[in-house]
């Protein structure tokens, strides 16, 4: 082959084949024509037969309208020439009135839809949530007494329309239990009934005028959380430990009464309850004095909101759980003020997984975030901490920091702990002095 031949053969690969922009055109026209035609046949369509007649004439539509390809616009050669720009290309345009057209048919799928219905099964899902709003929520006697009241009203209608016959269910000790099994027998009930959205659209209308009525008795009906705080209280039986209705302000003498007589339970519902701070201080005082493990819970959630007080409590408690001790060693790389107390709780529950990171403590910068690991350490127990704190006790700089190491190796107690402490019987500091003294006259652990 030539050199012109195949010249001539690049030539025609760059030519593009002529795009019909006016054939694209005269179709757009056409869809358009068939859009409006569509509406007006969903406007008529009154049965569902119809909708689906609608359903499919608009599911041919789109086969052949995605069949349209719009060409790109040419590229511009100069491309500083803004005025060429900012003028729509025939292929823009075109793109323009296929993005409407595509809307067009969106919106009509949507009310579509829209016009369906409704069906038994919409009556149904009413019927499932509002047995779900039931048995979701705590309720009052007065609460209980109105949703069954409602229910009932319910079952009138459900009956009249379906000439059925359900009625109240004794299933379950609670009556949100119980009621719950009822709504599930009218939910029944519908199903059975295989109501025809065209048929028995009358039925289906009163049935969801029904759950609509249902639904607003359910609203107004009396929940817990309806109550005053000292009327929630007072149902929980919070004061009947005063013998003097005067006392005041009676919550603080309840609260009083209730540690000495190791009510954890009532101390953990008036803290859930009130929503003042001045109580609120006073039962975490009174949770910290006791230490329960009913308290172990809400304690976790409220050190995970950087509270000196929880994580006191879980101290106080005791016990290395996994939570607890995930809690609180989110903070031993923190500012002091949370260090002191999660060291010391770590402690506390003795902690093991905590050894390492307190450890690293030790040379802080900090001599009362030192001593405070240094504690913590001891209080612990394991063996592992014995070379750091000894390394403590010979090296820092601050007495008071290698006291809290000497506490800590006496507190581990072992032969090898014991021994290192006992050789600083002549430290220049009293409080090492008398660590070692102990130390001399303890017997290994």
């Amino acid at each position: 082959m030539s050199d012109d031949e195949a010249a001539e053969d690049g030539a025609d690969d760059d030519q593009r084949e002529p795009v019909d922009l006016e054939a694209i055109r005269e179709a757009l026209a056409a869809f358009e024509d068939d859009v409006e035609a569509l509406e007006s046949d969903l406007e008529a369509a009154e049965t569902e037969d119809d909708l689906d007649v609608v359903e499919a004439d608009i599911e041919s539509f789109r086969e052949e309208f995605e069949e349209i390809e719009i060409p790109d616009p040419p590229e511009t050669e100069d491309e500083d020439d803004e005025d060429e720009e900012d003028e729509i290309t025939p292929e823009e345009e075109l793109q323009e009135r296929y993005d409407e057209i595509e809307s067009d048919v969106s919106d009509l799928e949507s009310d579509l839809e829209d016009q369906r219905g409704p069906y038994g099964e919409d009556v149904v899902s009413e019927i499932n949530s509002a047995s779900g709003t039931i048995t979701g929520t705590r309720w009052t006697e007065e609460g209980n007494a109105e949703l069954i009241e409602a229910v009932d009203d319910f079952l009138d209608d459900l009956n009249e329309l379906l000439g059925t016959s359900v009625t109240l269910s004794n299933e379950g000790e609670a009556v949100p239990d119980q009621l719950d099994a009822t709504l599930d027998r009218a939910a029944e009930a519908v199903e059975d009934a295989e109501l025809d959205a065209d048929d028995d659209a009358e039925t289906i209308a009163g049935l969801l005028e029904a759950t609509d009525d249902l639904e607003s008795d359910i609203d107004d009906a009396t929940e817990w959380t309806d109550l005053e705080i000292r009327e929630q209280l007072r149902r929980e039986g919070f004061y009947d430990v005063l013998d003097h209705v005067k006392d005041f302000p009676p919550e603080w003498h309840a609260l009083k009464v209730h540690e000495k007589r190791g009510n954890v339970d009532q101390i953990l519902l008036a803290y859930e309850t009130f929503d003042s701070d001045y109580m609120e201080e006073h039962c975490l005082e009174a949770l910290e004095r006791m230490g329960p493990e009913e308290a172990m819970e809400p304690m976790i959630q409220k050190a995970g909101r950087r509270d000196q007080a929880a994580m006191r409590i879980l101290g106080k408690i005791g016990i290395a759980d996994d939570e607890v001790v995930e809690a609180l060693i989110d903070y031993v790389d923190s500012n002091p003020n949370l260090q002191r107390p999660a060291f010391r709780a770590l402690g506390e529950v003795g902690a093991e997984d905590a050894v390492e990171p307190l450890a690293q403590q030790l040379v802080a910068d900090e001599p009362d975030v030192r001593s405070w690991a240094a504690r913590a350490l001891g209080l612990i127990g394991d063996t592992r901490a014995i070379e750091p704190l000894a390394d403590v006790l010979a090296d820092d700089e601050e007495d008071r920091v290698r006291a809290s190491a000497a506490w800590a190796l006496n507190q581990i107690g072992t032969a090898e702990a014991l021994e290192i402490v006992a050789d600083y019987g002549d430290d220049r500091a009293y409080l090492v002095q008398a660590e070692a003294e102990k130390a001399a006259t303890e017997p290994a652990a």
